[in-house]
């Protein structure tokens, strides 16, 4: 079957699915987006990234396009053309088409709409998580303003292909004081050599997880020592169990970091808990 992207009011197949040259997200990365995870053809953590994009455009200055109740209904229906019951749904929202100039164009500029869906193997997506990744270290050059889900990941894409090229599944990005702030396209996790969960503050400007704060509230749910503090990559090292946490990986245990084994070197028991009690959350809740 063919795949549908929904491109500025058009349900159209992936090889007709285009936007102008003078887009200004392909000329200057000035959009954002978000990604959810799709359960049943139901999305996951639904109001978390929904409040996110409006923040993340608000900070941008661009409108938004619609209001969320239409923007709702395209996802829904970008799902159900492509036939989706477990993957994800991508959007992206430009400032949209204007000559090229580095000023905003026209306030009445419409911003470019984008949402295409594909299927996830959750089977092998499962059998990942039993296993565990690796995990590689990198200096963090992106600008400072993470916390905007903003298209401008050149740093990122660096940074998530040296992974790959040495066999590692992520790369955590290190800050100049040698503090990790978080992956290419997800929230670092310790359980600290004390048995303290850990993850960097959002003071940091490091992005606002929805993952990360269902997660956080399961955590206290279940009574587990957490903070919200800073970790070195020395201390990573040293710790019981690592993890990270995005829409596309859930939770997911890594197992060595710059090919230091973590604790014993296999997902642990506090990691497998946590990604199942995400997983049962995110299904009750999908919307």
């Amino acid at each position: 079957m063919s795949r549908i992207a929904y491109v500025n009011g058009q349900y159209l197949p992936h090889t007709g699915a285009v936007v102008h040259i003078e887009d200004r997200g392909f000329q200057f990365a000035d959009g954002v987006y978000e990604v959810w995870s799709v359960f049943d053809g139901r999305l996951a953590d639904f109001e978390g990234h929904m409040t996110r994009l409006q923040r993340s455009l608000s900070e941008l200055r661009i409108r938004m396009p619609m209001t969320p109740q239409a923007l709702t209904i395209v996802l829904k229906e970008t799902i159900r053309r492509n036939r989706v019951d477990d993957g994800i749904v991508y959007l992206q929202i430009t400032r949209g088409t204007a000559r090229r100039d580095h000023p905003f164009p026209s306030a009445d500029t419409p911003p470019s709409v984008i949402v295409t869906s594909r299927r996830v193997d959750q089977v092998k997506a499962e059998a990942t998580a039993k296993k565990g990744v690796a995990v590689v270290t990198r200096p963090d050059l992106r600008w400072g303003r993470c916390d905007i889900k903003t298209v401008g990941l050149l740093p990122n894409v660096l940074a998530k292909q040296a992974a790959r090229e040495v066999g590692a599944y992520e790369c955590w990005l290190v800050d100049e004081l040698g503090l990790v702030t978080e992956g290419t396209s997800t929230n670092a996790w310790i359980i600290d050599a004390d048995g303290v969960l850990r993850t960097r503050d959002t003071q940091a400007n490091i992005l606002r997880g929805c993952t990360r704060s269902t997660l956080m509230q399961i955590i206290k749910d279940e009574g587990i020592p957490f903070e919200e503090r800073a970790f070195t990559v020395e201390e990573a090292k040293a710790a019981q169990e690592a993890f990270f946490t995005a829409a596309g990986a859930f939770v997911l245990p890594a197992i060595s970091i710059d090919g230091t084994k973590i604790g014993t070197g296999k997902p642990g028991l506090v990691t497998r808990r946590l990604r199942e009690a995400y997983l049962d959350a995110a299904r009750d809740n999908a919307v």
